[in-house]
């Protein structure tokens, strides 16, 4: 089953990146037009996130979504076959704070939000670092589809470490200088146990594993905004967090990672993964120790 999949995509792959580029915009037409993949969920989180605009205008940001969603998936097919030329050219760094964390035998890690394109910036990490770069990810329950991802994230050298099973997966690399990239705009399993704050003006979970871990090792922390500067090529803000996360408050670590993506996301606003249900659970008084917004409590 695997090679049924496979190979089909890796021969289109081989494809020129215009060629590719046309299979794009028509899939994004039949996504948006035709299909309206969670096209509801798409609208009802743009109404929430950005209420001062006009419906038209949210459809535009929602129209722009689909094709950068799309492009993703186009340009994540191209990795299987794509060079190293290829891939360096199109994801940049715009600093690169990590040499200095890394001779003083620092870990490091990096909390990033669903940006186009992270597929690129998985594979593009390690030859512009000297850590092990090690990322977790969330399984496909597909078998095939597992195994074709693992190929394409790991073929430059990442580590990928599942999140059902990240206690486990890390105890290999503790006592290693690595990198660890954590997507920390995750929706919360269970989120009577999340941290709480304000997220464009409504009450909303996240994970704590990204600040916890920081705090327990600290370990700096760098936050990376990915942008696109024209198709199919990207850059790479980085801002440090913090150089000593168990210095701080419990929750600041968070707050400023989330006011952070918050900014991220209204400069380009197309560039979020909004077909995910973000807001979908509602703050309730019991969650209330687990506050750590700035305003009062909901």
């Amino acid at each position: 089953m695997y090679y049924l999949v496979y190979i089909p995509l890796y021969l289109l792959s081989l494809l020129p990146m215009p060629v590719l580029y046309l299979l794009s915009d028509f899939l994004a037409a039949l996504t948006w037009h035709v299909i309206g993949y969670r096209k509801k969920v798409v609208l009802d989180n743009l109404r929430i996130a950005f209420p001062e605009k006009t419906e038209q205008e949210r459809r535009a940001i929602g129209k722009k979504f689909y094709r950068n969603f799309t492009d993703n998936f186009i340009e994540t097919l191209k990795l299987l076959s794509a060079s190293r030329q290829f891939i360096t050219n199109h994801l940049k760094l715009d600093s690169d704070p990590f040499p200095a964390f890394y001779q003083e035998g620092r870990k490091c890690q990096l909390h990033l939000g669903h940006n186009f394109n992270w597929e690129i910036a998985n594979v593009v990490m390690p030859f512009y670092t000297s850590y092990t770069f090690i990322v977790v990810y969330m399984p496909i329950k597909n078998k095939a589809m597992e195994r074709l991802f693992r190929h394409l994230r790991t073929r430059t050298g990442s580590v990928m470490l599942p999140a059902t099973d990240m206690r486990n997966a890390i105890v290999p690399y503790r006592n290693t200088q690595y990198m660890l990239a954590l997507v920390a705009d995750q929706a919360p399993g269970d989120v009577s146990k999340a941290y709480w704050l304000n997220f464009f003006g409504r009450p909303t979970p996240f994970v704590r594993g990204p600040e916890s871990g920081a705090r327990v090792g600290d370990i700096p922390v760098v936050f990376v905004q990915l942008y696109k500067v024209k198709r199919g090529y990207y850059r790479a803000y980085l801002e440090v967090g913090a150089d000593n996360p168990r210095e701080l408050p419990e929750g600041e670590l968070t707050r400023r990672y989330i006011a952070f993506l918050e900014k991220a996301i209204r400069q380009h606003p197309d560039m979020w993964l909004w077909s995910h249900r973000r807001w979908k659970h509602d703050w309730k008084p019991e969650y209330s120790k687990m506050w750590i917004g700035q305003e009062p409590l909901p």
